[in-house]
């Protein structure tokens, strides 16, 4: 205490306590990836003030736009999970790795993404390119739409989980239908049957006058 010039353990009895102050709260380095016009917002509170975060759109995001690579650590095991995220592994150098984000120092803004739980709600595709695992949009999002992800045909298969496909829209325009030129009948005079030709009509009437 330099108010009495002793060193004491713990707080001084005749002055009191010292006035701590703290450091300014650091973004991590997940939360500082986030695209500018992407933003987080908080879902759920948990126990333990932990918190389930989504990934919102600000501004309306093109089709065909490419996220990433995702970053994580490279493990042979999953050392955190959770349900709501997509599992991710890449192959290289012949092995099969987990891309593994046990806390934000460790990842980018992907690791926020949930998964998607049906088609109708899927904005991103995950796939593998590489070595590395890319997000891709596959239709146009709306501003204040959450982005969720799913994987790829091919990368569900790496995977080993079932693949969840987005009908894409069609660029083609339909062709429009084809007038059918008019066409002449001929009628059967004895049984009133219609021919498309006089030739038809006539081998029709033969066969009559061969009954008679």
């Amino acid at each position: 205490c330099e108010d009495c010039g002793k060193s004491l353990i713990g707080e001084c009895k005749l002055h009191g306590p010292l006035i701590r102050a703290k450091d300014r709260v650091i973004p991590s380095r997940a939360r500082l990836t986030l695209p500018h016009y992407l933003t987080l917002r908080v879902l759920e509170l948990r126990a333990g003030n932990q918190q389930i975060l989504g990934v919102f759109a600000k501004k309306v995001i093109q089709k065909r736009t490419q996220f990433g690579p995702y970053v994580g650590q490279l493990s042979t095991k999953l050392t955190c999970y959770d349900e709501s995220r997509l599992v991710l592994q890449v192959l290289k150098d012949g092995g099969k790795y987990f891309l593994d984000t046990p806390n934000e120092d460790c990842g980018n803004w992907m690791m926020f993404v949930r998964l998607a739980r049906n088609q109708e709600e899927q904005t991103l595709v995950a796939y593998q390119h590489c070595g590395e695992v890319y997000f891709t949009t596959v239709k146009p999002i709306e501003p204040h739409t959450e982005l969720k992800v799913w994987y790829a045909a091919d990368y569900a298969k790496f995977m080993e989980a079932s693949a969840v496909f987005i009908k894409e829209e069609s660029d083609v325009s339909p062709l429009p239908p084809v007038a059918k030129e008019p066409v002449d009948s001929w009628i059967c005079s004895n049984c009133g049957s219609t021919f498309a030709t006089f030739a038809l009509l006539e081998s029709h009437q033969c066969i009559h006058k061969d009954r008679v």
